[in-house]
């Protein structure tokens, strides 16, 4: 079992608010398939409202995701207060190369309030030994939130 286990972290500093950018978290479905189309092919809402628990999204990834082309998350956990969000991947080819996988998301204004700080956590089991640590989500995370802010700053 040693191994297998892993967790990846980052923290990206974006220029928006952070209750503009927490804004943005929530209604995932719409802003980040307008903020990176080439990313994002499609994000469809299948259960409940896109912001509640036990919500439930399925994601199409854009040109150039070969390992990954679609994801299907749930939402496991929304902490308004302090603008955090738990949650799970339930299908898709992520599952071939992992057993679990969850997220978690928090936005917290800078100490100057002059811009927020997203944080961005997952947790991971992998299907096996020979599976690499799985880098690619953490790049994908870091190169996403960015593009966020850039469509929320011009919009």
């Amino acid at each position: 079992m040693a191994g297998l286990i892993g967790k990846l972290e980052a923290e990206i500093e974006v220029k928006s608010k952070a209750d503009k950018f927490w804004s943005a978290i929530r209604e995932f479905a719409t802003i980040f398939s307008k903020a990176s189309p080439s990313d994002y092919k499609s994000i469809q809402i299948i259960q409940g409202d896109g912001k509640v628990p036990g919500s439930i999204y399925k994601t199409t990834l854009g040109q150039g995701y070969e390992l990954v082309k679609t994801v299907t998350e749930r939402i496991e956990g929304v902490d308004e207060e302090n603008r955090t969000i738990t949650y799970s991947v339930i299908d898709g080819e992520v599952l071939k190369y992992l057993k679990s996988y969850k997220g978690f998301i928090s936005v917290t204004p800078k100490e100057d309030d002059n811009g927020s700080i997203v944080k961005w956590c997952c947790e991971y089991e992998k299907a096996s030994q020979d599976v690499p640590e799985p880098i690619f989500i953490k790049e994908f995370a870091t190169k996403i939130f960015p593009k966020v802010d850039d469509y929320l700053l011009s919009a």
